[in-house]
């Protein structure tokens, strides 16, 4: 029996840690919180002291067959010595967005074209490129890594990174499966600067001894490649499904569907390798969907559970528009912002909060269609979302479709401990991996009359969406 596994998931508001053993049980988890404010930029420094507390927490001094770690998208600028240059950058790290409009627009094609993107959007490219135009920075500038490679060339020295999290940096030839030399140079992008690629179950390297000291690991533990947070919890509910959507409703919701031929990706999608074999992924993350409801939960206080269920579709009226930081996965428009409309004196703190609720799930519905066009498939739910028994039943509602709703809300963590027991031989595959962790799904089916007032409704959310929108 192979010796089991410690997941690490680096989430935008905290950082999660498993111990599981072979068998698929999870004998210990640990959670850190994070300071707000991470999709934007944050100190890689406290990042990795958290994330030694979070291994710490779950204590694996036994033996440990192997360690993976997923993360949010971003980009830590680091020296020889593996030292932050300047603050990192989130998934919506704004540094570079002008260099990258102002690239030459038949050079912009090209690495579309190659990376599979629909838009640039920002990423490892566009800090590249706003590195470029600070010599004395970029000079002490060694690689370019996402925060899950930086934290794993703490933990073992090694420099790697894995396709998927490639693919996000709009510098990589997808398809094939490693850098876009031509337009790196086209670009001016240091080539060196690029962490070698491979695959999310491969092993790039082991924990020395000093990282072994600070986390409490063993010494020589395997690391995995792991890969980006989204894509690890689409890979554990989906595994070989191709006749199903996946929501990983977090932060923001990142909606994929496995695909066996590249080709017949939308094109306003994303395309990025799957976590396994030789298919492929089309989707993408839609911005900032459950972190704006939280933001209004916070910002209004406490409110029940049972006070959100009593809310009829439509909030009296109420419009929320989630975007704060940009629309992304199928509109690409960086520049959509919030916003709260037909406020009247009688709502509440639980019509706002459902307000907000409502517009994620319309944002979300506007992916799903566009992989779903027949509106035929299942949806395969999960994430913090899914602690609400009446979020769930309002996104089963706007979506019109069977809602399978994972026992666990926590995949990005159990996605990656799932990477764990395939890259140890624990299981043959991901499917096997998730029934190994007690994954379940739990069917919920959309309310016809619900459904029915909700498609009345998102056409006048999307007319007013429009109607708010900033000039550019």
């Amino acid at each position: 029996m192979s010796a089991g596994v410690v997941a690490v998931d680096v989430g935008t508001s905290a950082i999660r840690a498993a111990l599981v053993d072979a068998r698929g049980a999870v004998r210990a988890r640990a959670r850190v919180e994070r300071p707000p404010g991470g999709g934007e930029l944050f100190d890689a420094e406290r990042l990795w002291a958290d994330v030694l507390t979070a291994l710490g927490g779950v204590e694996p001094s036994r033996e440990v067959g192997a360690l993976v770690v997923s993360a949010h998208l971003g980009v830590v600028a680091v020296d020889e010595r593996l030292r932050p240059v300047d603050p990192a950058g989130g998934w919506s790290d704004p540094r570079g967005l002008a260099q990258l409009r102002s690239v030459d627009e038949e050079l912009r094609r090209g690495v579309l074209r190659a990376a599979r993107r629909p838009a640039l959007t920002g990423g490892a490219l566009a800090r590249a490129l706003a590195l470029r135009s600070d010599p004395g920075l970029a000079s002490r500038v060694r690689h370019l890594l996402a925060p899950k490679d930086f934290l794993v060339a703490r933990l073992t020295g090694e420099i790697a990174t894995d396709a998927v999290h490639a693919a996000y940096t709009s510098l990589s030839d997808v398809l094939g499966r490693r850098w876009n030399a031509a337009a790196a140079a086209a670009l001016g992008v240091d080539p060196d600067w690029l962490p070698r690629q491979a695959r999310p179950t491969e092993v790039v390297g082991r924990v020395h001894r000093a990282a072994a000291e600070a986390s409490g690991l063993p010494a020589g533990t395997p690391v995995l490649a792991g890969g980006p947070d989204g894509s690890i919890g689409i890979g554990l509910l989906l595994g070989s499904d191709t006749g199903a959507v996946a929501d990983v409703a977090g932060t923001t919701d990142v909606v994929g569907r496995l695909l066996a031929d590249p080709g017949t990706a939308p094109a306003e999608a994303l395309l990025n390798p799957a976590l396994l074999g030789e298919r492929w992924v089309a989707g993408g993350a839609t911005g900032m969907t459950g972190g704006a409801v939280a933001g209004w939960r916070r910002l209004v206080g406490g409110v029940e559970e049972d006070a959100l269920a009593a809310i009829d579709p439509g909030c009296a009226g109420l419009l929320v528009l989630p975007s704060t930081t940009g629309s992304r996965f199928p509109r690409w428009r960086p520049g959509d912002r919030g916003a709260v409309l037909g406020q009247r004196p009688e709502h509440t703190a639980a019509h706002l909060v459902r307000a907000a609720q409502e517009g994620a799930a319309f944002a979300v519905r506007e992916g799903v269609d566009l992989l779903d066009p027949a509106g035929t498939l299942p949806i395969v739910l999960a994430g913090g979302l899914t602690r609400s028994p009446s979020a769930a039943r309002l996104r089963a509602d706007v979506l019109d479709r069977t809602t399978l709703v994972c026992s666990d809300p926590d995949v990005t963590l159990l996605g990656a401990a799932a990477l764990g027991l395939v890259g140890t031989g624990a299981a043959t595959g991901l499917d096997e991996a998730r029934a190994l962790l007690g994954c379940e799904l739990r069917a919920v089916e959309p309310d016809p009359d619900r459904a029915e007032r909700y498609r009345e409704l998102r056409t006048a959310w999307h007319a007013a969406r429009e109607a708010a929108a900033l000039p550019g």
